[in-house]
């Protein structure tokens, strides 16, 4: 399938955040938990969300949806090896690992997949897992991990890993005594989970900060009808979209706080915007400025926005340095948008580029999910026709995107080929 955008475009109107793909999937392996039925709301219609179904599918867990919302039902639950088909299509597959190894004491699965945007081992989460108490091997691209009992202790991680501080907090909660999780990550999606886990009657404090302490208990119960936090990534890239095409483009259900970084750069570089409760009203505005960027860790400026804001750069007016820190192969798109007449150099962990009146349409390739979006956005202001192939990984992380923009008077339509 291949996307074709007719540009330059005008975006005006409201367009409406999904829920949360990065919040949702950790919450879906942590029903594994729970006893009884789960419901979640605000759930995306994603193909990430399916695999992660379909991993719980695969272990014997029901999962319904219905409009919004996917039930989840664990009475029929049964400890099965993940296969590699699965986990390969995924990399949040892995955090089937924590909540498995806490609920049965054993479990084998194949090396998670996902994106290529860099090394993303999961070393992290097996060191603190072994300090819960978990034997683990690795062999052939499998990890088999067992523990008679998980007994609560103090983990340190060397980087605020995400994915490591989920699948530590979901398997600690069954591990006896406390735990506690230092320099752990404090992206919203993380204090989501907490909530999620809470509610189902799990002892979590401290998600959001550095320090999380996990209290273990014996069981837990599904919750009804937990509603997971709008996607800051999706909608930032709608913020992106309007700052760089918009005439007056209202991006609704969105939490500001958790885009604050992403906001503060776009006021440097002089677009004009107004929160709105949980709206951001993008107005039109003069010629951007170059601005800098280096990516974080949250509350940092974060590496899934960096493709987005590199295309905005493209078009400001001076030099901009954007220094990637978290993936070190995270500027596939800057040869996609040299296609497109950007002038964009790499050099080494960061991209010099140099703004330019206007992109060009061009035949490109979407090499992975965020530079897939942001090869869209360039799309939007290029002149003529812009052919984007490989659109499935966008599909990945963005619920119906094109019919958002038609929505906003985007020239945009996908084609079967």
């Amino acid at each position: 399938m291949r996307l074709v955008i007719k540009g330059p475009n005008r975006l005006q109107g409201r367009v409406e955040v999904s829920g949360s793909k990065n919040a949702v999937l950790p919450i879906l392996a942590a029903s594994l938990l729970c006893d009884g039925t789960t419901v979640v709301e605000g759930v995306p219609r994603l193909k990430d969300v399916a695999v992660m179904c379909g991993v719980l599918q695969h272990l014997s867990a029901k999962s319904t949806w219905k409009k919004d919302s996917i039930q989840v039902d664990t009475a029929q639950i049964r400890l099965e090896e993940v296969s590699e088909d699965l986990m390969r299509r995924m990399r949040a597959s892995c955090l089937v690992l924590g909540p498995l190894l806490a609920r049965f004491g054993r479990v084998r699965i194949s090396q998670p997949g996902g994106c290529n945007i860099g090394s993303r081992p999961i070393d992290l989460h097996l060191k603190g897992l072994r300090l819960l108490g978990a034997e683990i091997k690795e062999r052939s691209g499998y990890i088999m991990a067992e523990a008679r009992k998980l007994t609560g202790a103090e983990i340190h991680l060397d980087f605020p890993s995400v994915g490591a501080t989920e699948n530590l907090m979901m398997a600690a909660v069954f591990a006896s005594g406390t735990t506690v999780i230092g320099n752990a990550a404090k992206e919203p999606e993380i204090v989501d989970l907490q909530n999620f886990l809470n509610r189902a009657g799990a002892k979590i404090r401290g998600a959001g900060t550095q320090t999380i302490r996990i209290d273990g208990v014996k069981s837990l119960h599904g919750p009804m009808g937990h509603r997971v936090i709008p996607d800051r990534i999706e909608g930032g890239t709608h913020v992106v979209a309007a700052a760089l095409a918009g005439e007056e483009v209202i991006v609704e259900n969105i939490i500001p706080e958790h885009v604050g970084p992403l906001l503060a750069k776009l006021r440097e570089a002089g677009v004009a915007f107004a929160i709105e409760g949980d709206a951001i009203r993008v107005l039109r505005q003069a010629e951007p400025k170059a601005v800098d960027i280096r990516t974080m860790p949250y509350p940092g400026f974060p590496t899934d926005l960096q493709p987005l804001m590199c295309v905005f750069l493209t078009v400001a007016k001076g030099t901009s340095v954007v220094t990637e820190t978290v993936f070190e192969n995270r500027f596939k798109h800057a040869g996609e948008l040299s296609r497109m007449g950007a002038d964009i150099r790499v050099e080494g962990r960061s991209v010099i580029i140099r703004g330019v009146r206007q992109l060009s349409g061009a035949h490109v390739v979407a090499p992975d999910l965020r530079a897939g979006a942001a090869l869209v956005l360039a799309g939007l202001i290029s002149e003529n026709s812009t052919v984007i192939e490989n659109v499935e990984h966008i599909d990945r992380g963005y619920e119906d995107l094109e019919r958002k923009y038609q929505g906003l008077g985007a020239l945009i339509e996908r084609v079967v080929s």
